[in-house]
């Protein structure tokens, strides 16, 4: 298991958890939940069942945020970043309490874990793909998330063991083609927001040409991005880049896929950014069933734990 799989739950903090657990809640239920009614209060058992094989888990600390603010527990058996296995349905969790809480919580809860595997699940297929081929540099994501939903999604990412890129405008400064044009020039744009972000931060340049490359390079950007490269065009630009500025990070970007990815790894490209890994990617099935009460001779009622 990789480090990113060992640490990625301690990355979020508890009130971040806390805060998107009550605002899902809240959106979900706004006031009156009338279905409530119809189950009461009565201590139930649910099983999570997974019904996408080979998926990669992702989500728990969130799904079990949900839960935790209706009052009910969640018991694991799969942790964060583990491959679901080959079964049709796999039992990935119990989740235990008040039946109209546990309702409550339900959807919420299953929307964030679907959406958090998919990407997960995605990613750790990139990344092997990556490793496969045994390229040195890092997939990575983009700001391209749901809004509302980055903190998730970019988990997602690192649970899936690629790189989350920046996590926001404030993160690290990237200087896109609206940029430059209203700037004037590569030159000015790099220059204003160096006297603005200083030494702790670092500058990306997205670049159309090797040129327009060389002046962001000399203008003193850390990355340049060779945006809507042809994966040949790719190599040959990384390449004079390269031997121009070897300390320059080059990152790839635009019109890769999973099914073309394999046509971008250059031993002179750094970082290679994929929307796809966010933007139309598949969610993994998971659902939520209540245990039926199991009846005993004398009248007590257990719920049925086979």
């Amino acid at each position: 298991m990789s480090l990113h799989k060992h640490t990625a739950a301690h990355s979020v903090p508890p009130h971040a958890l806390t805060r998107l657990a009550r605002e899902w809640l809240a959106e979900d239920v706004p006031n009156f939940d009338p279905a409530g009614v119809c189950v009461g209060s009565q201590e139930v058992e649910a099983r999570l069942l997974c019904k996408t094989p080979h998926s990669i888990l992702a989500g728990s600390p969130f799904f079990t945020a949900v839960f935790t603010e209706v009052g009910c527990t969640v018991d694991w058996n799969y942790q964060d970043g583990a491959e679901i296995g080959s079964d049709a349905v796999t039992l990935t969790a119990v989740v235990r309490g008040p039946a109209r809480c546990l309702l409550l919580g339900e959807r919420p809860a299953l929307n964030c874990l679907a959406r958090a595997s998919g990407i997960a699940t995605r990613c750790a297929q990139l990344q092997a793909m990556a490793k496969a081929r045994r390229w040195h540099g890092e997939v990575a994501g983009t700001r391209k998330t749901t809004p509302g939903f980055r903190l998730v999604e970019k988990y997602a990412m690192l649970v899936g063991a690629v790189s989350t890129h920046r996590q926001d405008l404030s993160g690290m400064v990237m200087l896109k083609d609206n940029h430059i044009w209203a700037s004037g020039s590569i030159t000015e744009a790099v220059k204003a927001a160096r006297s603005v972000c200083g030494f702790s931060s670092k500058i990306e340049v997205e670049c159309c040409s090797t040129e327009e490359g060389r002046e962001a390079a000399r203008a003193g950007a850390d990355i340049v991005m060779l945006d809507n490269f042809q994966p040949q065009e790719l190599h040959v630009a990384a390449h004079a880049l390269k031997k121009d500025f070897p300390a320059l990070l080059i990152e790839a970007s635009g019109g890769v896929t999973p099914d073309n990815l394999a046509m971008y790894f250059s031993p002179h490209v750094d970082i290679i950014s994929l929307g796809c890994i966010t933007q139309g990617c598949p969610v993994v099935d998971f659902s939520l069933k209540v245990q039926p009460p199991v009846l005993h001779p004398k009248g007590r009622t257990d719920r049925n734990t086979n």
